[in-house]
């Protein structure tokens, strides 16, 4: 089976999980006798140019793809036409792939669906959707520029909150973006939580299929022995507006200082100098004036997550929106870590409260610093969670169950 695989950013350039789990995937496919895949993905290197020719190839076997693209981020229409109507036709008649399985379609183009339905009548179309974008304009979010928490979209609502467009462009767009998602034969949702805003949206329930994103094959951290050493918690991850770093550095400052001391906070990760102004000011105020027991460590490359993990006993995700599958909820399960998270959405789906981590009231600092003090002082709690936690999925399980998706839609 020829598959090919899209992305809308390499994780050579760009490390978040829907791009990982794209590669991770296409990585699985090209280890396979039956799979001859294909991996293309929006460069996002500034300056990028290739004189006579959209594309550049990476990997010793020469099956990745660079592209040059970009979208209004609207309702994702693509930017480069040349390359929609002249040069990804012909790569894809060149290709010819069975499959074509969509990771993205922001930096895609979102007629790149009719497009591939058009030049590739018989192929199969699959989409993996990885937030809610289409139903959120808001980065899809489906967060209100109040900060409460969005239930649904409605032109109207939509407008109250992004009051720059008119209610009849909300309702255009999500109109423009579902007539795309049309032609497509199943969507993957890497949650129920995720699955189930999309059925309520419009998407028949009957084309989204539940498959998680599997971790690669990779070195397992070893266990912590505190030995009645401090308790370390760990966030690991982009530094943004909505993952609630501030909550997390709020929670851990309020906890009495005779318990704070029996701790320590490590924050790996970056990302919030990407918001200049307000919020990075914000989060660098924050992290000079936290208690000497937290430590920022920065950015941080796949490879360095094993020693980082193996330096950590609980990892927080603190996030103000529903979140999906957040990749470091399987990151922390498969390095044998409980979490403690937000209650909402894909978080509460993964982690299940005193079995494999603890919740708490999303964006709440005193009611994380009440689990975080609950964490350190209970002795035994460590122990009894990490007994809680299973296994994720593995890549080639999650390759396996794409397989026989693909195979359906034949």
């Amino acid at each position: 089976m020829r598959i090919l695989i899209v992305a809308h950013a390499h994780p050579a350039f760009s490390q978040g999980g829907a791009e990982l789990a794209a590669y991770h995937l296409f990585q699985q496919f090209r280890q396979r006798q039956d799979c001859d895949a294909w991996f293309m993905a929006c460069h996002q290197i500034p300056g990028f140019s290739r004189p006579g020719s959209a594309f550049a190839l990476r990997g010793d076997d020469q099956r990745e793809i660079l592209y040059d693209q970009g979208n209004d981020y609207f309702d994702f229409s693509a930017n480069n036409l040349r390359y929609v109507a002249y040069d990804l036709p012909q790569l894809l008649q060149r290709i010819q792939p069975d499959v074509v399985h969509f990771h993205h379609y922001a930096n895609v183009g979102i007629e790149t669906f009719r497009l591939v339905r058009n030049v590739l009548p018989n192929s199969r179309i699959i989409l993996t959707l990885h937030e809610y974008l289409a139903i959120c304009n808001r980065q899809g979010q489906m967060l209100k520029t109040s900060g409460k928490l969005c239930e649904r979209s409605h032109p109207q609502d939509c407008h109250l909150c992004m009051p720059e467009r008119l209610p009849a462009d909300y309702f255009l767009r999500e109109r423009y973006i579902k007539s795309l998602f049309s032609v497509v034969d199943h969507f993957v949702s890497p949650s129920q939580f995720l699955k189930s805003r999309y059925s309520a949206w419009g998407l028949p329930a009957d084309r989204i299929v539940v498959i998680e994103n599997g971790q690669p094959d990779t070195a397992i951290a070893p266990p912590r022995h505190t030995g009645g050493g401090p308790q370390v918690f760990g966030y690991f991850g982009q530094i943004t507006p909505y993952k609630g770093v501030d909550v997390l550095l709020d929670a851990f400052t309020r906890l009495p200082a005779e318990t704070r001391q029996k701790s320590r906070l490590e924050v790996h990760g970056g990302g919030h100098h990407m918001f200049p102004g307000t919020f990075q000011d914000h989060i660098d105020e924050a992290i000079s004036r936290a208690p000497k027991e937290v430590v920022y460590s920065g950015p941080y490359e796949p490879a360095d997550l094993v020693r980082r993990m193996a330096g950590v006993d609980w990892v927080i995700i603190p996030s103000i929106w529903w979140e999906n599958s957040p990749l470091v909820i399987q990151e922390a399960f498969r390095h044998g870590r409980p979490v403690i998270c937000s209650n909402i959405g894909g978080m509460a789906e993964k982690v299940t409260d005193e079995k494999n981590g603890l919740h708490f009231d999303v964006g709440n600092p005193n009611a994380l610093q009440t689990v975080m003090r609950r964490a350190i002082e209970d002795a035994s709690l460590l122990d009894r969670l990490h007994a809680g936690i299973e296994s994720p999925p593995s890549i080639m399980e999650t390759a396996e169950h794409c397989l026989r998706l693909y195979r359906e839609s034949d």
